[in-house]
């Protein structure tokens, strides 16, 4: 399906207000697509293009209006439709002001794909990068939705918090913010086995500017593992309020 027109325009000025968005397959959004790989198209009002203040930082490392599906270019092995990062940026937009969202989420990926030194981690901390690049940005926080992929396995499931807190460690230290924001969502869905052992790892990590909202409870499509349209607007905006809630008045950390 082709985009919006407003993936397609002139160069935009790089904002000073930066969020990341990684993880699986719900971050980069699966609202709105069928069982044949197709996405409807249907884009709801909270999900809204806003031409001057919402930003996206492309494939190629260029910014641009911002739209659904975000991911299309970062996740572009699948069909991405609508996912969290929309809603949640109109929900923060009036009390952050114009900021960029830089898509960094892949489908189908387990945590240890995002180690350090593995492909989707260096791309997520090059991306980061290349968003502060030229000074006077500030990364406001790591919105993270992943580990369904690692429901399957009893080893994958108990390693799981001692993993996540390492990237939460390495995606600091490489981005010389100690105190980074990371909000990250625990996951309705994945393989019963283990399910609730993922879960249990993601609502005890107890560190310092990091947060957990649970998903569980939204609805889930057809397949039992990706959140409706419906349910990814109502994460947006659980993520906005934790993130207006715990972060919005911090002082600023000190960018690269």
């Amino acid at each position: 399906m082709e985009l919006p027109n407003s993936t397609q325009n002139h160069e935009v000025k790089p904002p000073k207000n930066i969020f990341i968005l990684s993880g699986q397959s719900n971050m980069a959004g699966r609202g709105g697509v069928d069982k044949n790989k197709k996405w409807d198209g249907v884009v709801p009002p909270e999900c809204s293009p806003d031409s001057s203040k919402i930003f996206r930082l492309s494939a190629q490392l260029c910014w641009e209006v911002a739209c659904e599906p975000l991911h299309h270019d970062i996740d572009a092995k699948k069909t991405c439709g609508v996912g969290p990062g929309m809603s949640f940026s109109n929900a923060v937009k009036d009390s952050v002001g114009v900021f960029g969202l830089v898509p960094c989420a892949v489908g189908g990926t387990a945590i240890k794909e995002w180690a350090r030194g593995e492909h989707l981690y260096e791309n997520m901390v090059k991306r980061a990068k290349s968003a502060i690049r030229d000074g006077g940005c500030e990364i406001k926080a790591l919105l993270w939705y992943q580990g369904e992929s690692d429901t399957s396995s009893k080893h994958d499931a108990e390693s799981y918090r001692a993993n996540m807190e390492t990237l939460i460690h390495n995606i600091r230290n490489d981005l010389d913010l100690p105190t980074l924001p990371i909000i990250q969502v625990a996951i309705a869905s994945g393989d019963k086995k283990y399910i609730e052992e993922v879960r249990k790892a993601q609502k005890e990590i107890d560190l310092p500017n990091v947060v957990c909202i649970d998903a569980w409870g939204l609805e889930l499509k057809e397949d039992n593992l990706h959140l409706t349209t419906e349910a990814q607007v109502q994460l947006g905006q659980m993520l906005a309020e934790a993130y207006l809630t715990r972060f919005a008045s911090n002082v600023p950390s000190t960018a690269l």
